[in-house]
This record gives structure tokens, sequence and C-alpha cells, in this order.
């Protein structure tokens, strides 16, 4: 299924955003970060950092200024009785986890079967990228995307699936890399009846 009605929004833009201002004491935090791991914050190579770390959170972060049920706003009732499942698979998302802000990398599958009307199928994957660009543990993440469709769609089921790697496993602590942990969140059909989830769950690869 293509989504032919989408229309061009921010996140399509290839130039990058404008330099938004960076406040005095972020910039400063950011400094006292760089002298406490033991770098010198004023030397030639770092002077800018501050001002590009920050910007680069706001924009990691983009997804607090984002309403994921706004995407889920506009639905196509002419479906010519279309009742099958419509699945979006293996969406690529980077996010940050909110215990060590490290990077979580990884991909979702994102499954709904529909009651009365569906949404342009790129509208799920905006969903999962407005929650995934916050800072995130992956069990709240795969809850959020699943329950946002539940509730906005009403549809007769809901699987998420997510795939992640996690910065603060692969980095630091008991560095391993390599290792994916996966989450799911089963709603409706696809929590009650074994079949349908076993179904959604072939389609994803699982």
């Amino acid at each position: 299924m293509h989504d032919h009605h989408a229309e061009p929004e921010d996140g399509d833009l290839v130039s990058p955003p404008a330099k938004i201002p960076v406040p005095d004491h972020v910039a400063d935090a950011i400094r006292t970060l760089i002298r406490w791991t033991g770098d010198d914050p004023d030397r030639e190579g770092l002077l800018d950092t501050p001002q590009r770390v920050a910007r680069a959170w706001k924009e990691y972060c983009a997804g607090y200024a984002d309403d994921p049920a706004h995407h889920l706003s506009r639905v196509f009732e002419e479906v010519g009785g279309y009742d099958e499942i419509v699945l979006l698979k293996d969406i690529p998302f980077q996010s940050h986890c909110e215990h060590h802000m490290a990077p979580i990398t990884g991909k979702a599958s994102i499954a709904y079967l529909p009651r009365n009307h569906v949404v342009g199928i790129s509208k799920l994957a905006r969903v999962l990228h407005a929650f995934a660009r916050r800072l995130q543990v992956q069990e709240r993440l795969t809850a959020e995307v699943a329950d946002c469709i539940w509730n906005n769609l009403h549809p007769v089921g809901v699987a998420v699936v997510i795939e992640a790697q996690h910065g603060c496993m692969t980095g630091r602590g008991v560095r391993t890399p390599g290792v994916g942990m996966v989450t799911s969140r089963m709603m409706g059909v696809f929590r009650e009846d074994e079949r349908s989830r076993a179904e959604v769950l072939k389609l994803m690869g699982y």
C-alpha cells in the first residue's frame, strides 16, 4: 500500500535546519562536561563543539515538539472493503536511552488490522519517529507507538515489534556489541487470537 496523498513535511526536506541560538548556560554545561572528561574546551578543535552538541541534541529530541497523534488524523475510508493486515516492515530509527543518553539504533515493524479506514502508510513511520526522537527506553517506545495507533485509528488489532542495539551496552559497561534487544506489543485480535498473532509475526519475519 502506497501513500499517494502524503504531503511534504519538514522532515522530508534535504536542506539542513537553520542554526538555532544556543543559550549560554547550555553551552557552558557542555564545556563543563568536556573539561570534566579531561579535555580543554578552549582548544581550537573544541571551540565550536558546545554549540554543535547543543544543536545536535535539539535535533535528536525533536520528538518533544511533535504530536504523534497528529500524523494519524487524516484517514481514508474508501478502501474497497480491504480488511487485511497493513504492515510497514523494518523501519530504521534512532533514539537515545534516558539512562545514559546513549544511542539506541534499530528497526521497527508496525502492523494494524483496519476496521473502517486506513491511514497513509508513511504516517506509521512518522509516529515511530515522533516517539523515538525523545529520551526513551525501548519497552516504553514500543508501547507508545502501539497505543497511539490503537487509540487514534481504532483498528481491530495492532502489532509493534522493535529490535535495537543499545549504546549503553555496546560502548560502555559490559561492552557487548552485536547483541540486539527485541520488544513487542500486541493489541486487539493480535493479542487475543493466537493464529492472528502468528500470522503477523510471520509477515514481520519473526
